[in-house]
């Protein structure tokens, strides 16, 4: 695996943290009735994220020649 390879993976893996964090908070708001525009802003965050962790999986994963 190359260093861009690692420094990806790493990214990738702090992603995925973030965003499983995101998860719960957005899960312990809902549940104790916290403002709704918290955590509206809390889903587009994790929204984000997700579409950051997949570009960067879509990375990782080597071409194949047809």
């Amino acid at each position: 695996m190359a260093e861009t390879d690692h420094t990806l993976a790493g990214r990738l893996s702090e992603l995925r943290l973030e965003h499983r964090a995101l998860d719960q908070a957005i899960e312990s708001m809902g549940q104790t009735g916290a403002d709704e525009l918290n955590i509206r802003r809390l889903k587009k965050r994790k929204l984000k994220l997700r579409d950051q962790i997949t570009i960067l999986e879509s990375q990782l994963i080597p071409d194949i020649d047809a």
